[in-house]
C-alpha cells in the first residue's frame, strides 16, 4: 500500500534514529515555552503535569505519521484534530491558527537542524521534501495560510517567530517543571542540548548564555555511535522512564 512518506524519502531518514528524534524534543520543548497559546497546553493540566510525555506524545505522532501507510497515516492525523477540537469545544474557544502553524513549523525546523548537527547538511531539494511531507499533515488537518514551497515556509517561519513567541510566566513555570521532572543534571543538559538547535531568538528570550561543555561531549558522543557505545551513554543521561520507548525509536535500514 501507498506509504504516507516516500520510502526513499529523507524524512524517513531524520525521523528514524533517535538521536534526531531526542533532540527535535528539546528544541520543541524551548519553543512550547515561549509560545504566546501556550496558556491551551496549559487549559487541560497535563503539560505541567507531566511535560516530558506531553512533549514527547506529540513528536511520537509526527513519527508515527511518517512510518505509515497513506490511510493509517490521515486517521492519526485526524485523531489530533479530534483531540484539539475537543479541548477547544470544552474552554469555549477557538486555538489561534496560528498556533496550529507554529507546532508544525517547529517540527520542521527541528527536524533539519538536529539532523544537520548530527549527520550532514541537508541538499534544498532534501528540505523541500521534507516541507512538502509536513505540509501535507498541516493540509490534512485543514490549517490555514500555509506557504506552498520550502523557500516561503523560511521566510513565514521568521514571522511566527517574531510574532507569536514572548517569555511569559508560564515559560518560567514550565521550565520550572522541566527542571523538577529530570533533575539538575538532566535539566543542564536539556538547555545546553537547546542553544544547538533553537533560533537565536528562542535562545534571546530565553536568556540563554554561550554554549559551554556540550560542543566537546557531543563530538565524544558521535565518535561512541561509530563503536556501539551510544546506548551507554544515554543511559546515563536519559530518564530510566524513556530508555525503552526512546531505544525503540532507531529504525534499521531497510
Amino acid at each position: 500500500m501507498e506509504s504516507f512518506v516516500g520510502k526513499q524519502s529523507i524524512v524517513r531518514e531524520i525521523w528514524g534514529k533517535a538521536d534526531t528524534i531526542l533532540f527535535v524534543f528539546a528544541g520543541a520543548s524551548a519553543e512550547f515555552a515561549l509560545n504566546k497559546a501556550v496558556d491551551w497546553l496549559y487549559f487541560t493540566g497535563k503539560l505541567p503535569a507531566d511535560p516530558l510525555g506531553r512533549l514527547f506524545s506529540t513528536v511520537m505522532y509526527a513519527r508515527a505519521i511518517v512510518f505509515s501507510e497513506f490511510e493509517t497515516a490521515n486517521k492519526a492525523i485526524d485523531k489530533i484534530t479530534s483531540i484539539h477540537s475537543a479541548v477547544e469545544k470544552q474552554r469555549g474557544a477557538q486555538i489561534p491558527d496560528w498556533a496550529y502553524r507554529d507546532v508544525l513549523f517547529m517540527l520542521i525546523h527541528y527536524s533539519i537542524a538536529s539532523f544537520e548537527l548530527l549527520e550532514r547538511k541537508l541538499a534544498h531539494r532534501e528540505k523541500e521534501d521534507l516541507y512538502d511531507v509536513f505540509y501535507r499533515m498541516g493540509q490534512r488537518m485543514n490549517l490555514k495560510d500555509l506557504p506552498v514551497s520550502y523557500d516561503e515556509w523560511i521566510i513565514m517561519r521568521e514571522e511566527h517567530l517574531h510574532q507569536n513567541l514572548e517569555k511569559s510566566n508560564l515559560t518560567i513555570d514550565l521550565y520550572r517543571q522541566y527542571k523538577k521532572h529530570l533533575g539538575n543534571a538532566r535539566y543542564f543538559l536539556l538547555k545546553e542540548s537547546q542553544k544547538l538547535v533553537c533560533p537565536k531568538h528562542v535562545q534571546r528570550l530565553l536568556g540563554f548564555g554561550i554554549v559551554t561543555w556540550i560542543t566537546p561531549l557531543l563530538l565524544i558522543y558521535k565518535f561512541s555511535r561509530n563503536v556501539n557505545l551510544d546506548w551507554f551513554l544515554k543511559s546515563i543521561i536519559l530518564p530510566s522512564a524513556y530508555q525503552k520507548q526512546i531505544k525503540e525509536l532507531d529504525v534499521k535500514p531497510g
